[in-house]
């Protein structure tokens, strides 16, 4: 029995040997993947995060971790700074989304902060310094959002909140998304502060940050030709327009959003990797 112990050991020790030996000195060790980067979108005015669920579930299931931001819709330097706080707190890469007037936010946000790697402008204002999403929507014809808002509601602090009528919601903000859910958006809009739409951007990240943009054709909050100008402007990497789309392409286009978001992410990866 000794000597079958012996032998077994023996054979173990040459087998372990072999094994060594058949590792090339010097052999790389493997690399532990590069994280993907994570995609924080942030919604506009009449809107909330749950208008990025189809989104965010498609983008997770290509494994982006995703964070909805809760945009407070109060001002664009508050809001952005809001924002910027949490993009702060990501580790890695940030590739920052906005629909709308957070995209006057993002623009903002995205101001120094290097770990934001690309922009994605979903029917969004990307104001110069010194613009307004007023500025930008008065810029061409085509808005008819005015006529649609509500009396505003004086709030305590003097500040005023912005709300699109109910009745109007749907033909006006959301006019390809079924009519059961336009309905139930207009119920739980949130609002916007009048004095946000009419504050000039304090930065411009876009021009220093690689940016992409989507809308639909059938925009009635922003008109598409200023979306146009701001995409030109911005020298946008990839410009998409949803044929029949209304202002929440988001919404009732998930699948194109995704795809330019997915498109923006995989262009910061391509990079990471570059040497």
């Amino acid at each position: 029995m000794k000597k079958i112990s012996r032998l077994a050991l023996a054979i173990a020790a040459v087998g372990i040997m072999t094994l060594h030996l058949a590792t090339p000195v010097g052999a790389a060790t493997p690399v532990a993947p590069q994280a993907r980067p994570t995609i924080v979108l942030v919604h506009g005015a009449f809107a909330d995060s749950s208008s990025w669920n189809n989104v965010a579930r498609s983008l997770r299931a290509r494994s982006f971790p995703v964070i909805a931001v809760a945009n407070p819709l109060r001002g664009v330097k508050s809001d952005a700074a809001y924002v910027a706080a949490l993009v702060a707190s990501v580790k890695g890469p940030v590739v920052l989304v906005g629909h709308s007037y957070g995209g006057s936010v993002i623009s903002a946000a995205a101001d120094g902060k290097a770990n934001v790697k690309a922009l994605v402008f979903v029917a969004a204002f990307a104001p110069d310094v010194g613009e307004s999403a007023v500025d930008l929507s008065g810029k061409f014809p085509g808005s008819t959002l005015g006529p649609t808002l509500a009396p505003p509601v004086s709030l305590p602090d003097g500040a005023k909140d912005l709300y699109i009528l109910q009745d109007k919601f749907s033909s006006q903000f959301a006019a390809d998304v079924p009519p059961a859910a336009g309905y139930l958006m207009a119920v739980a809009q949130r609002p916007i502060t009048e004095s946000a739409l009419v504050e000039v951007a304090p930065a411009a990240a876009w021009k220093t940050i690689p940016s992409w943009f989507i809308y639909g054709d059938r925009d009635k909050n922003i008109p598409p030709a200023a979306l146009a100008f701001m995409a030109e402007r911005a020298k946008s990497k990839k410009t998409v327009v949803v044929n029949g789309a209304s202002h929440v392409v988001m919404i009732s286009k998930p699948n194109a959003v995704s795809r330019l978001i997915v498109a923006a992410a995989e262009a910061v990866e391509a990079d990471a990797v570059q040497p």
